[in-house]
């Protein structure tokens, strides 16, 4: 796996599990140990551990899953509405999230082509 797309993805999944924290810490509801730290971080560790070609895979589903669950969940409104769940503090968490989520996938598909 390319080295530069591999930090990259592996720095950009750990900047939105900031961004996820952020958001718990402004009132956003989660789960007492949240799905999504799993969804982020174990890919994070294999892009970062590993080297091998699979990995880079796995960060790219995981962010597709991760866009496409912003979605399918109706949560897309926090990023513009700040009355909803954990108002600005919310918002800009899933901003942060969302934006690092989409580097980390187009990193990952990068060190896909590259490889």
């Amino acid at each position: 796996m390319d080295k530069i797309a591999a930090n990259v993805t592996t720095s950009a999944l750990l900047v939105a599990t900031a961004g996820v924290v952020v958001q718990i810490v402004s009132g956003v509801d989660f789960p007492p140990v949240p799905p999504v730290f799993f969804i982020q971080l174990v890919p994070a560790a294999f892009v970062h551990f590993g080297r091998w070609r699979w990995t880079a895979a796995l960060a790219a589903v995981a962010g597709l899953f991760l866009v496409g669950g912003l979605f399918a969940s109706g949560e897309a409104a926090r990023l513009t509405d700040t009355g909803l769940a954990g108002g600005v503090g919310g918002s800009v968490g899933l901003w942060v999230q969302m934006v690092a989520v989409v580097v980390a996938t187009g990193s990952a598909v990068v060190a896909l082509v590259r490889r």
